[in-house]
């Protein structure tokens, strides 16, 4: 088990945990130089990234607009912009968390995409639905919804020229806890090698309120479970699966879950199959 352990920690590029203040301010400046390069590579002068309401949006769009801000100062160029983008579907039961997660971040704009029409009108044009139980229905257009608010963010990104930034990190990638082509498409991902705490430690050490830092996470995409905490849909808490990719020891069953799920999601981290 060890060795898997380790294995899988490798594969995911996972970051030790954080041993001071020093290294957690220099963690900020390597992703913030980071999110510039890519944005000067592709030579863009846009970022875009949907808000949730939750920490890991709230942390990335953080890291983004610092990035976006440092852009303009060093090249004098107000072309540069950060796009925080909400995506409800229809209202969204904790917006107020998103508001406050835009208060917080202060981005250069905010777009708002409600992707209730356009996802009741997939539902209505794909008959096959029809046969599958209530339940079914409910997961593959949770999928959906998850796809549609990533196909809002491309088209705003490629309106205005610009990258799409996700938001995975190690303790949602070992799990596949993200929709293939939704929420796991993007150009850039800042958070990558994170575990769950240490998004919320950058968050917090950059000066985020502690409620929305330490909010419960849900992906919210169930009609019929709606808020259901991501933590019920692992069966196991972050905090025991930030444990395993730091390498700690952790109960067996904890152990056997996380990587009985991390095969059975590995189609998610590869790249479609070819010839």
């Amino acid at each position: 088990m060890r060795a898997t352990q380790q294995e899988i920690a490798q594969k995911l590029n996972v970051q030790p945990p954080f041993a001071d203040a020093q290294q957690i301010d220099h963690e900020i400046v390597h992703r913030v130089a980071f999110i510039k390069q890519c944005l000067l590579n592709a030579h863009l002068k846009t970022l875009v990234l949907g808000i949730s309401g939750g920490v890991d949006s709230l942390t990335a769009a953080l890291l983004a607009q610092r990035a976006i801000n440092e852009l303009r100062a060093d090249s004098q160029d107000d072309a540069y912009r950060f796009i925080a983008v909400r995506l409800p579907y229809g209202v969204q039961r904790d917006e107020d968390d998103a508001q406050a997660c835009l208060a917080f971040i202060k981005p250069d704009e905010v777009h708002t995409v409600d992707i209730a029409p356009a996802v009741k009108a997939l539902k209505a044009e794909v008959h096959t639905l029809q046969d599958g139980t209530q339940e079914h229905v409910d997961f593959v257009m949770g999928n959906a919804k998850a796809r549609m608010r990533m196909l809002a963010q491309y088209t705003i990104a490629g309106a205005r020229a610009g990258l799409v930034i996700g938001t995975d990190h190690a303790a949602e990638a070992v799990m596949g806890f993200f929709t293939k082509f939704g929420d796991g498409a993007c150009d850039l991902a800042p958070l990558s090698g994170l575990v769950k705490n240490q998004v919320r430690t950058l968050a917090r050490h950059m000066g985020a309120p502690e409620n929305l830092v330490e909010k419960v996470p849900t992906a919210d995409l169930e009609d019929l479970a709606p808020g259901k905490p991501d933590e019920v849909s692992h069966g196991i808490t972050y905090a025991q699966i930030d444990a395993f990719l730091h390498g700690e020891d952790v109960d067996e069953d904890v152990s056997d879950t996380i990587i009985a799920t991390y095969r059975k999601t590995q189609h998610k981290r590869e790249l479609p199959f070819a010839p």
